[in-house]
Formats: C-alpha cells, sequence, structure tokens
C-alpha cells in the first residue's frame, strides 16, 4: 500500500490514524504542496489524482483519492479494528460527524482557498487569517453542539473505541490550534481530542512525527 501524504494536510493525517489503528504498513510518499511550485500539480502526480490534492492511496487493486472513501475502503477491506459502528444508525452517526469536518470545515481552509484569497481577492495575511478563525470557530461550535446533544457520544465520537469520526476530528483540531484558537471552549471535543492524541496511533500519525516534517 502506498499513501501520497503531506505531512501538514489534515486530510492525509485522517489516513495515517486509520492506517495506524489498523496496524496496517504503508509506504508514505510525500508530496510537498510548497516546494516546486506544489509538487501536487506536477504531471507525475496528477496521473495519479487529477484533483492534484493529497491524498492519494494505491494498492493492488484501486487508487483512491478521498480520505472518507479511503478510510471506509480500508474499514471493508480490513475489518478486525472496525471504525464504524455495527448499526446502522451508528454509522450514519459516524459519517455525520466526520463530514461536518469534512465538508463544513475544512473545505474553507485548504490551501488552494487560501490562495486564492490572497492572490485574486487580494486579501491581507492578517483577514486571510481570521477568515480561517472565523470557519474553524463556527465549525467546531457545531460539532460541539452535536457532540453534546447525542446520547452515543462516549469517550470518543462515539461510543469506546475510535472510529472514523475521530479520525477526522483530531487533525481539524490540530489545524485549529495552528490558528491559535483554544479548543478548551469546546469541553466535548477538548476531552476527546486529549484521549485521542495520547494514543500510539494518533500520535504516530501526527505531522511532526512524519518523514517530510519540517
Amino acid at each position: 500500500m502506498k499513501l501520497y501524504t503531506y505531512f501538514r494536510s489534515s486530510a492525509a493525517y485522517r489516513v495515517r490514524i486509520a492506517l495506524n489503528l489498523k496496524g496496517l504498513s504503508y509506504e508514505a510518499i510525500p508530496v510537498h504542496l510548497l516546494k516546486d511550485g506544489g509538487q501536487q500539480r506536477q504531471e507525475e502526480y496528477r496521473r495519479i489524482n487529477p484533483s492534484g490534492l493529497v491524498p492519494a492511496f494505491q494498492d493492488e487493486w484501486i487508487t483512491l483519492t478521498q480520505s472518507m472513501a479511503i478510510i471506509e475502503y480500508l474499514d471493508e477491506r480490513f475489518p478486525a479494528v472496525p471504525l464504524m459502528p455495527h448499526d446502522a444508525p451508528g454509522r450514519a452517526r459516524v459519517r455525520e460527524l466526520a463530514q461536518i469536518v469534512a465538508c463544513d470545515i475544512h473545505p474553507l481552509n485548504n490551501l488552494r482557498v487560501l490562495r486564492h484569497l490572497v492572490r485574486e481577492l487580494k486579501l491581507s495575511e492578517d483577514q486571510k487569517t481570521e477568515w480561517v478563525r472565523h470557519w474553524i470557530r463556527e465549525g467546531l461550535a457545531g460539532l460541539e453542539a452535536h457532540l453534546a446533544r447525542d446520547p452515543a457520544a462516549g469517550p470518543f465520537c462515539h461510543g469506546t473505541s475510535p472510529t472514523i469520526a475521530d479520525c477526522f476530528l483530531v487533525p481539524q483540531v490540530f489545524n485549529a490550534q495552528r490558528f491559535d484558537i483554544d479548543i478548551a471552549v469546546y469541553p466535548n471535543i477538548a476531552r476527546i481530542y486529549a484521549l485521542c492524541v495520547d494514543m500510539p496511533a494518533f500520535a504516530s500519525a501526527h505531522p511532526s512525527k512524519q518523514p517530510d516534517a519540517e
């Protein structure tokens, strides 16, 4: 298995966590999003992922380029350590929590969006930072409300073991902390994050532990 990754990409971070939770070995192939004009834009990588984004995942069967699809594929192919609940309502809830991050928060803070804000719309660095903080705070507030109201939330986002939702939550909190957002105001998120980051599977997936970390 190969994972085309960038150490600070939250989408790649999600997949690294899932691979580690399942105890799967893989080859990490760095794709630097800033060097050489963005290595993700180069023709060689575009043949792997035409969207020019990370991550991309390959095994002997398939190439996948969306983190949710990759993790669900891994969960179905390697079910011994499940990352989804066994019941349909539980699976739907976990997908909902993950998609709050993947659809409502992350796209508004993606590197290509931030570049467009600065290069094309001429926002200052301070304005760009405020954009990031606004949308992360709004998204985390919504996620916190979902966690607070649902009795299925246990020590983790859902129940007593990590799920896909936790794989998505932890990288988003990492992004929030990069922009000096105090996650203590989101007590459920802060509690789940603190529990997860002490686990080896999450710790070894951290951006600072990657071979391309700067």
